[in-house]
């Protein structure tokens, strides 16, 4: 199992003053110096962080995989056949978010997800879908073609019981199962953290974890060298 390393809350940093820095570019190569197997940064509409200036840079300057997460609208679609990432990851998007809530709703906007997937594909850019981890998404994401579903682990991530905790470590289980029996690649990320990591690593089928949060946290206390590697210990 891998990690990738979502930096885009350095990025939110710098812009609580508008100015340069800290750079999500040098945290990205900081990361991968330590480590991390893929870089993950998520371009929004509205631009709350990761600009068209630090994905620039990165599809120039990581080593290991770029990984885009974005939503379909127009403009971002078309930067990104642009840029060619390793990876586009297709997430839901709200402007009035924080962050990102839950998997994408594969029964609604189909015919503008299977356009998006199929202009990526024109382009030899692999696409993953950020999905619900239940068997019905899981099988549409399957038939809209893409190679990847990353697993929505947040639900896991906000529960604290020992019963409910259990219950949502078998739903991933059952998904992740599901999809590489369908021949999908699985990722898996939201909320992950320090603590409660181990237990999706268990996960057998699960290739890549995408972690950003707890990491960036971590890294403003011990520097991001030191927070991904133990971040990785863990996964190991």
């Amino acid at each position: 199992m891998e990690l990738s390393v979502n930096v885009d809350h350095i990025a939110t940093l710098r812009e609580t003053r508008k100015t340069q820095e800290p750079d999500p570019v040098v945290a990205a190569l900081l990361a991968e110096l330590a480590g991390a197997k893929g870089i993950t940064i998520h371009l929004r509409k509205d631009r709350r962080h990761i600009k068209e200036r630090d994905l620039n840079i990165l599809r120039s300057t990581v080593k290991t995989k770029l990984n885009l997460e974005m939503g379909t609208d127009e403009k971002i679609v078309r930067i990104a056949l642009k840029i060619k990432p390793d990876l586009c990851t297709l997430v839901p998007e709200k402007e009035e978010e924080i962050t990102t809530e839950g998997g994408l709703n594969l029964s609604q906007k189909i015919s503008r997800l299977r356009e998006v997937i199929t202009l990526l594909h024109e382009r030899e850019i692999p696409v993953s879908l950020f999905i619900n981890p239940d068997p019905n998404s899981v099988r549409k994401a399957h038939k809209l073609g893409v190679e990847i579903v990353e697993l929505h682990t947040g639900i896991y991530a906000e529960v604290n019981s020992p019963l409910e905790i259990a219950t949502q470590l078998e739903k991933l289980a059952g998904a992740a199962a599901l999809a590489k029996k369908l021949g999908l690649g699985v990722n898996a990320g939201h909320g992950l953290n320090y603590q409660n990591v181990r237990k999706v690593c268990s996960i057998k089928e699960i290739e890549e974890l995408s972690i950003g949060h707890s990491i960036i946290a971590r890294a403003c206390l011990v520097g991001i060298e030191r927070a991904v590697k133990e971040m990785i210990e863990l996964i190991k």
